[in-house]
């Protein structure tokens, strides 16, 4: 498929470029710039895409589900049939190989089609009906019935690390959209070419299924989130990047005449307890294992393994050589762009600098590339609020603190912040003596592993890619897996309406089999 770039804007189904302010794709490796400029919305093509958002929420969030999933897997074939042709622009604009790319490209399109499943067999709906009781005593009991529809056009924050799967199409889109709500979309600076490859690819998907012109909308350019995120006809964002970005979207979307939810997922460093037990038992291929989970993308993961726990003993001091050599095996690489590679050197500085750790393994790396670093932190860092352990490096960094005792150990458990994960290794025996570590746990992460590591992330029904802050804005939602659509709905109660009058879904003779309760019931019967 022959690919054309404009980098104008695309606001209700058109191309938009007023501004004279521009910016520019740069090679993630060489740092040279692509020869076309980006052209920054101005105010006025903000306030339009969001108008455009407004226009068509209102007959797109009252289509027939189904159609809503025919769009999502239209996106999910235009993505597909750009074959392999957005390769070279995404691979010089990121750094990132073709295999990794691919398979982005893939779990972006599957996990469009799951929300197609979702809407499909309508369980989004969360449909609840209490029939009326006319004779119950001391008072009657209303006809009552709730279900649930979209929020209202949505902003969606590209995330640098995944061009595709958390970005233009990416998980927050594809929610939005399933949800009902239409979105503008900020490309991220670090992918622009991708950006519009993606959008080119999903106003395709617009015009084959018939949607209304402002279902999809982007805009360009560093400044324009506020403008954004404060419009009016926004009623919810969805961003993915620093806690200094996050938050800085939450205060924003605070400080509004009408309040709206920010959902952020921020920063997490995702520990790993490792049991005393399973090291002397699988040390060696744990070692390896780990070494390759902090390294893999470079690091460059939301859950990258980023601080190890473990029990000082002769076995845990040989892990620790064996963790050594594994990481002196994995080479220098190319970070997404010079913005994270200079919040990543900065990070690892700070790191060396402080009190009490000490660099166990380092590279010289070349320009544009990232070195690992394997760090050990005294125990006593654990407990001081001021030590950095627990801020995210966001690279190919970890460290390895080695405690006394396992009262140590849980003890950081129990006051650590929030994380997208925990994990804790260890023998079956020993594991099933560790309930009070894991419900520490439970009450600090989105996702508890045992025995396995946190990267590599299964697009499913129940996962959960979430946490109490900092690594997210609002614990109560997932931005992976196919609750990530709740995020975006809000509920809605009819009293006493006649049923022909009802949302399809809440009707008496439920002709979609949707599972619905009904006065305390799951039933998918007539209501």
């Amino acid at each position: 498929m022959a690919i054309s770039i404009l980098g104008h804007n695309y606001i209700g189904g058109r191309r938009s470029g007023q501004g004279a302010v521009t910016q520019r794709s740069v090679s993630a490796a060489t740092g040279e710039a692509h020869p076309l400029p980006f052209l920054e919305a101005t105010g006025a093509e903000i306030d339009a895409a969001v108008a455009a958002a407004e226009a068509a929420f209102g007959q797109y969030r009252q289509m027939p589900a189904a159609r809503r999933a025919d769009f999502l897997d239209t996106i999910a074939e235009e993505l597909e049939a750009l074959g392999e042709d957005f390769l070279p622009d995404t691979m010089r604009e990121t750094g990132l190989p073709a295999a990794r790319l691919l398979g982005e490209r893939a779990r972006t399109s599957n996990q469009l089609r799951l929300f197609g499943k979702v809407l499909r067999r309508g369980d989004f709906y969360g449909a609840r009906i209490d029939i009326a009781l006319p004779e119950r005593q001391p008072m009657p009991c209303p006809d009552v019935r709730q279900y649930k529809i979209g929020i209202g056009p949505v902003a969606v924050f590209g995330a640098s690390n995944f061009p595709l799967a958390f970005s233009v199409a990416g998980g927050d889109t594809a929610s939005a959209l399933a949800a009902g709500c239409p979105v503008v979309v900020k490309a991220h600076a670090g992918h622009l070419v991708t950006s519009e490859i993606v959008a080119d690819a999903i106003e395709r998907a617009v015009k084959r299924c018939a949607m209304p012109a402002g279902v999809f909308n982007m805009i360009y350019g560093d400044r324009v989130g506020k403008q954004l995120v404060q419009a009016p006809g926004i009623k919810a964002v969805g961003f993915t990047g620093s806690l200094q970005g996050g938050r800085a979207l939450c205060d924003l979307a605070a400080a509004r005449p009408e309040p709206i939810p920010v959902f952020a997922e921020m920063s997490s460093v995702n520990p790993i307890f490792i049991l005393p037990q399973v090291i002397e038992q699988r040390g060696a291929s744990i070692a390896t294992e780990l070494a390759a989970s902090v390294n893999m993308g470079c690091g460059q993961l939301c859950t990258n393994p980023g601080i190890v726990i473990g029990v000082r003993s002769p076995q845990f001091t040989l892990f620790l050589e064996r963790l050594r050599t594994a990481f002196a095996a994995h080479a220098p690489q190319i970070m997404l762009n010079g913005a994270v590679l200079a919040n990543y050197q900065a990070a690892t500085r700070r790191m060396s600098e402080l009190d009490g750790v000490r660099v166990l393994v380092t590279a010289e790396a070349g320009p544009h590339q990232a070195a690992p670093y394997l760090f050990q932190g005294e125990p006593s860092l654990l407990a001081d609020p001021s030590a950095p352990l627990e801020d995210e490096m966001f690279g190919p960094a970890t460290v390895v603190v080695e405690v006394g005792s396992h009262a140590e150990l849980l003890a950081f458990a129990r006051g650590m912040r929030g994380h997208l994960t925990a994990t804790v290794l260890g023998e079956r025996a020993e594991l099933l003596e560790q309930q009070e570590l894991m419900s520490c746990l439970e009450e600090r992460v989105g996702r508890l592993l045992v025995n396995g590591f946190p990267t590599g992330l299964e697009v499913c029904d129940a996962m959960v890619h979430g946490g109490p802050y900092p690594a997210t804005s609002d614990a109560r939602g997932t931005s992976v897996g196919s609750a990530a659509i709740d995020r975006f709905l809000r509920p809605v109660c009819f009293q006493n309406y006649p049923d022909e009058l009802l949302p399809q879904a809440l009707r008496k003779a439920n002709p979609l089999g949707l599972l619905r309760l009904v006065n305390g019931e799951q039933t998918r019967a007539a209501g």
